[in-house]
């Protein structure tokens, strides 16, 4: 195997088994700073090793092995070691003798031990930035680089949120555990918010050329999926899943063919990938049967399955879509929500109702420099024959807007205004 040929197979096996392997040693040594300094060390074992070597069978548990004989060295060397060290040591030197290095299954609390993992990367401790980073970092198995070209960060402004989010963790003493009790639900509040966070980030970029970025996208799902399996009585998980599967199905009609937005009553809906459309139907099937009433997540993915299920954008059931939007506004009252709730009922009872609604958001500080309220405003406003009122809103949705896409597509809305 050649060096390069190596390389890609170390870096996709890091993929992989990366969160799993930092999972195991955060709660072993109760850091998981320290557990990913353990883990690094061993895939630089790997990339020394592998190329002469070949992959091992098993090489998660050969990382895991790796890994654990680094700590033992750490811990023996270190001139005055604490009582806790000396004891995890001990763990560690009991356990290596008590089985193989490299044929035993990488951790039989695996599951529990990547949920302790995905509370504690987004404890809310941190800021929304620093747990972003770091769960990327360590369940995304992305790179310190990689996560600042997803966000358009420099990569050093990424090294310190994440530096300054280990020691935050540390320095707080957060506990390497599974909430429980009243504190479970708050816990994973955060922890959904972090990875629609990302998804977002993919599905509509907030900033620069790309008005997509599929990987991102990706990243979300697959961290949606891991928790769905390891929470699965918790309907909130499931309705996540739901609402990314589906919004993810239009990520190919969602761009042109030179990259150009491409809004929803435009798009091809035959481009719309039928099979994440089903496993999104599935997830909000599964949130519905675990009983209660929806929460914002899930009744965010009823509105996405409104628009899944139309064939076309005229067959769309706009009138249940804004009473879905009431029903989120009431659960987490926010402006956002309620200028979606105009959107859908100025499609279902005419533009002049929705504009109503939009026009009491103006003024608004949340939404001061929100570039979706004045282009909603526009759009109800042409409908309504009101095309100067229309061009000084698009103007202003224009410089607000910091996504090159997004901005060339309100641009060519003013043109056809100017052209009619």
């Amino acid at each position: 195997m050649s060096i390069e040929a190596a390389h890609r197979a170390i870096e996709a096996v890091w993929r992989i088994e990366s969160a799993r392997l930092i999972a195991a040693l955060a709660r072993r040594v109760g850091d998981i700073g320290v557990a990913e300094d353990l883990a690094q060390d061993a895939l630089l074992a790997a990339l020394e090793r592998w190329p002469e070597t070949g992959i091992p069978d098993n090489p998660g548990a050969w990382l895991m092995a790796a890994a654990k004989r680094r700590a033992i060295d750490q811990f023996r060397r270190a001139r005055r070691i604490d009582e806790k060290h000396a004891r995890i040591g001990n763990e560690l030197m009991d356990a290596e003798r008590e089985a193989p290095d490299f044929d035993t299954p990488l951790d039989d609390e695996i599951g529990d031990d990547l949920l302790r993992l995905i509370f504690t990367a987004c404890h809310p401790v941190l800021s929304t930035e620093a747990r972003v980073a770091l769960t990327l970092r360590l369940l995304g198995g992305l790179t310190t680089e990689e996560i600042a070209r997803a966000f358009l960060v420099p990569t050093s402004t990424v090294a310190q949120r994440i530096v300054r989010a280990k020691r935050t963790l540390a320095d707080a003493r957060v506990a390497f555990e599974v909430p429980r009790g009243r504190a479970l639900e708050e816990r994973l509040a955060s922890v959904l918010e972090v990875v629609y966070l990302v998804f977002n980030e993919g599905y509509s970029a907030t900033a620069g050329e790309d008005w997509v970025r599929p990987a991102l996208c990706e990243d979300a799902q697959r961290l949606g999926r891991v928790l769905a399996e390891l929470a699965p009585a918790e309907p909130e998980v499931h309705g996540l899943v739901a609402l990314m599967e589906i919004q993810a199905s239009r990520l190919r009609a969602r761009v042109g063919p030179n990259g150009e937005p491409v809004l929803l009553p435009d798009q091809d809906r035959s481009r719309w990938d039928r099979i994440l459309i089903r496993r999104g139907l599935a997830a909000l099937a599964r949130a519905e049967a675990l009983g209660g009433a929806l929460g914002p997540y899930a009744l965010q993915a009823a509105i996405a399955a409104c628009h899944a299920r139309a064939a076309a954008a005229d067959d769309t059931d706009w009138a249940r879509i804004a009473s879905l939007y009431a029903a989120l506004a009431r659960l987490t009252p926010s402006p956002v929500v309620e200028l979606n709730r105009a959107v859908a009922v100025g499609k279902a009872f005419g533009p002049a109702a929705g504009l109503e609604i939009a026009d009491d958001l103006v003024g608004v500080p949340a939404l001061a420099s929100y570039h979706l309220l004045p282009a909603v405003r526009a759009e109800f406003l042409t409908e309504l024959g009101r095309t100067d009122e229309a061009r000084v809103e698009l103007e202003r949705a224009i410089t607000l807007t910091r996504n090159e896409g997004e901005r060339r597509l309100l641009r060519a809305r003013v043109s056809r205004l100017t052209v009619h």
